[in-house]
């Protein structure tokens, strides 16, 4: 496993628990170093015990020495960084191609080369002609097999997948039938558990990704937009999404109105595909648009806090309830609150915030004004708005009279709704949330 970031470790890791033995390489020494001493370098439940098992086991190590780690290997897998380019949103497939290449240097015998990290349609035959390039000799195969993994609930993804993608070249002479075999192989323990693999072209696999996750992405800002409706017209937008999501074409998952959608993957992967649809001569609107919309949706949650403070924020105090970009994650990457606090940031207001694992990441990301608090109490504290930015599960219990008494002021901005509103108003506070209509306080 060429990449020991969030996707490699993960997925070997998981693989070292399917019975298989597997080599992390890692060239960054400060993360390497950090593996072998059995800390993890990204928060993922449940991570930590199953690495330590591994190694304890003998089926998983870390090292940077790639000769090796790819000599006698069956699949090499490719879990390196496509981050976005900057002006174009095309992703950078560098880091993939500088790998295969070390990896065809070293290879011995039959090799079949995956691609685990995301990339653009096309990758793989460049990979196939980088290999043949660099060694004439060696026999091989690409394939792409990409992943579908949720931050927070990665293990459980990789275990019991909804499916398993893997493309090969069908149209090469002699056919994969080798490397099938070999990946069907890998993925053994799952067609015990009848989950499904499909086994694709290269270009099919490669898309597969992308159009997955810019649907996702498209029903998020869906219902974002729903949720904006909802406000104007006096619909609740949480009615509205339950009563969608139960019908069976349509499905209940990410319709839930939030700030914009964030990570490392949907901002990346939206761009990606509207920068390959550009380049196929057949542009993809609605996720063009999505990509647009959602964009603005994290400038209006600020320009929306700042409204509620009556225009004006100067000098008052908001605490923040939530950084990361979702639960469950330390990942700041593309989060809302980098767009929301820098807003309110240069609008005046004093900013207290409290994240269960996001703190150190959000550091290098945010406003150097704002104060990190030891807990969610803290940075209530003397606080004239309250603002939740990501639903962690800790915040929803909190009652409305513990609130009352850290917060100096009565106000709650509720961007992922995870309060009652009728509990809060009759609590006394101005509340607001998303695609939810007022309600009056009990007098």
């Amino acid at each position: 496993m060429i990449g020991g970031g969030y996707v490699g470790l993960v997925s070997g890791t998981c693989f070292a628990e399917f019975g298989t033995d597997v080599a992390i390489v890692e060239t960054n020494p400060d993360r390497l170093a950090a593996l072998r001493e059995g800390r993890i370098p990204i928060y993922e439940p449940g991570l930590d015990r199953l690495v330590a098992e591994n190694v304890e086991a003998g089926r998983l190590t870390f090292g940077d020495d790639m000769a090796a780690a790819v000599r006698g290997a069956d699949a090499v897998f490719v879990a390196v960084g496509t981050p976005s380019r900057r002006g174009d949103g095309q992703a950078d497939t560098s880091y993939v191609y500088a790998a295969v290449e070390q990896v065809a240097r070293v290879a011995e015998g039959y090799t079949v080369i995956v691609t685990k990290s995301t990339v653009p349609v096309g990758t793989g035959r460049e990979i196939a002609r980088i290999v043949r390039e660099t060694r004439p000799d060696l026999d091989f195969d690409v394939a792409s097999n990409p992943e579908f993994l949720r931050e927070g609930n990665a293990i459980v993804d990789f275990m019991k997948p909804d499916r398993v993608v893997i493309g090969t070249d069908q149209n090469k002479p002699g056919g994969t039938q080798r490397a099938q075999d070999i990946l069907r192989k890998l993925y053994r323990p799952l067609y015990l558990l009848e989950r499904p693999i499909v086994f694709t072209g290269l270009e099919t696999a490669e898309l597969i990704k992308y159009a997955a996750n810019s649907f996702l992405a498209m029903k998020i800002t869906f219902i974002n937009e729903i949720s904006d409706l909802c406000e104007k017209v006096g619909a609740d937008v949480n009615d509205v999404a339950r009563s969608i999501g139960l019908d069976g074409r349509i499905g209940k998952k990410f319709l839930h109105p939030s700030p914009g959608f964030g990570g490392s993957c949907f901002p990346k992967d939206t761009r990606a595909l509207t920068a390959i649809g550009r380049n196929a001569g057949s542009p993809v609107r609605l996720i063009e648009t999505t990509v647009s919309v959602n964009e603005q949706r994290m400038k209006n949650m600020g320009e929306r806090i700042i409204a509620f403070a009556d225009g004006d924020v100067k000098g008052l105090t908001i605490g923040v309830l939530g950084l990361t970009f979702k639960p469950e994650t330390d990942d700041m990457r593309e989060a809302a609150s980098i767009v929301v606090l820098d807003q309110l940031d240069k609008a005046g207001a004093h900013i207290r915030a409290f994240d269960p694992a996001g703190m150190q990441t959000a550091r290098p990301v945010l406003p150097k004004s704002v104060t990190y608090c030891k807990d969610a109490m803290d940075a209530l504290e003397g606080a004239d708005i309250l603002v939740v930015l990501t639903e962690w599960n800790e915040f929803r219990s909190f009652a409305p009279e513990k609130i009352k008494r850290q917060m100096k002021g009565r106000k709650i901005a509720d961007l992922r709704n995870i309060w009652d509103p009728q509990t809060l108003k009759e609590a006394g506070f101005d509340y607001i949330s998303l695609g939810r209509p007022d309600v009056v306080a009990a007098s």
